[in-house]
């Protein structure tokens, strides 16, 4: 990567970074801070609250996506990132489960992710755009672990209100790196042809990558719903949660890091991301196995697996469709993707809530499995992409 290269990696990883760090740092803690709140003992509600943050993504993700198009790249990110702050400081300040989920819709609506991705698809060569999308998923990677070692000890002292507020300092802070790290635009964005929206609504192979990005996130908020309680009830406290998380997400980077780039150089990563898919099903069924006895090593085991999946999955996707689609279309191709990443928040919170109220913990590891067999189906049939320049 060139010296331009790694600084548009590193500072759009930044952002995404300080961003993220805010989201997961409440992941760990909602459901059993939210059962606080007037209502809150209703799973239903609460996995509504978690959602809710991807349903308004998922509405404005494209909107911001073919915005960034038209009118720059940097400029959408800041606005997107005030709203996402000003949504923060007003779930901050909620005395409701009904306020904290207008907060969290309002989080939501700072829809930036496509124009992020953009960004730095515009400012990477295609050869080495896995690796900064890479960068950017161990980023993200990186603040979940840490969100999952601070979260339990910042909730003691802050409590929910103040992860909130902390949430939206850290918005505020990526503004700056916006403004003063972030690399110039490419200048091509303000004279060349705009692409349509059917462009790459028409794309099979978007089409798949818009299907397994929505499978995968909902999959992976859905398992949140119910791994906290199978970790509790195997013996570990909630504040020692992280002795589980931090050592396998840690250790599943250095996986990706063997696996992923040198399989890819070579030429097999259709198998690689088949493979992703394939484990991440099995660790459903291994969830679903250990519901009527949750050990720690066998979850601690899983929760290793699971992310070893999700990170190349990660890393891969959205290189995947920024090298798909059309250059002048690359900000509605990653809205749509960011779109159906966004909705699977939603979905995968309220329908892995409602699951867990109605019909236990077995139905949500069913309907699990299920959902990523689909998704091995619907992927099967894909093809890597040839080398094309940004």
């Amino acid at each position: 990567m060139t010296p331009l290269e790694w600084r548009a990696s590193a500072s759009l990883a930044t952002i995404f970074a300080l961003r993220m760090l805010g989201l997961f740092l409440v992941l760990p803690v909602f459901a059993l801070e939210a059962g606080r709140y007037p209502g809150g003992g209703d799973a239903s509600l609460i996995g509504l609250a978690m959602g809710i943050y991807g349903l308004t993504q998922g509405l404005l993700q494209i909107p911001f996506g073919m915005a960034s198009d038209r009118y720059g790249r940097k400029r959408v990110i800041i606005i997107g990132l005030l709203i996402f702050a000003a949504g923060s400081f007003v779930a901050a300040l909620a005395d409701s489960l009904t306020w904290l989920i207008i907060g969290r819709s309002l989080q939501g609506a700072g829809a930036v992710s496509a124009a992020v991705t953009a960004l730095l698809a515009d400012q990477t060569r295609d050869e080495v755009r896995t690796k900064a999308m890479a960068l950017v998923g161990a980023s993200i990677g990186l603040m979940f672990a840490l969100s999952l070692l601070l979260a339990p000890l910042l909730v003691d002292e802050i409590r929910l209100a103040g992860l909130f507020a902390l949430t939206g300092g850290l918005a505020l802070a990526g503004i700056a790196v916006v403004h003063w790290w972030v690399p110039a635009e490419p200048l091509q964005h303000k004279d060349q042809p705009r692409g349509k929206l059917s462009e790459v609504l028409t794309h099979p192979g978007l089409l798949r990558l818009d299907a397994g990005v929505f499978i995968l996130h909902a999959v992976q908020l859905a398992m949140w719903v119910a791994i906290p309680a199978l970790l509790v009830q195997a013996g570990l406290d909630g504040d020692r949660h992280w002795w589980v998380y931090l050592p396998a997400v840690l250790a599943s980077f250095f996986v990706m890091g063997v696996t992923l780039f040198p399989l890819e150089r070579r030429g097999y990563l259709r198998a690689v991301f088949l493979g992703a898919i394939g484990l991440i099903g099995l660790v459903q069924l291994g969830l679903l196995w250990a519901v009527d006895v949750p050990q720690i090593a066998w979850l601690a085991f899983l929760l290793f697996v699971f992310f070893c999946g999700f990170n190349v999955l990660e890393a891969s996707q959205p290189s995947l469709a920024s090298r798909i689609a059309p250059a002048h279309a690359r900000g509605a191709a990653l809205g749509v993707y960011n779109t159906l990443q966004s909705l699977g928040f939603f979905a995968g919170g309220a329908a892995g809530g409602w699951l867990v109220q109605h019909h236990g913990m077995d139905a949500l590891f069913i309907g699990c499995t299920a959902a990523m067999a689909l998704w091995l189906l619907l992927a099967w049939p894909m093809t890597a992409p040839a080398r094309q320049a940004p």
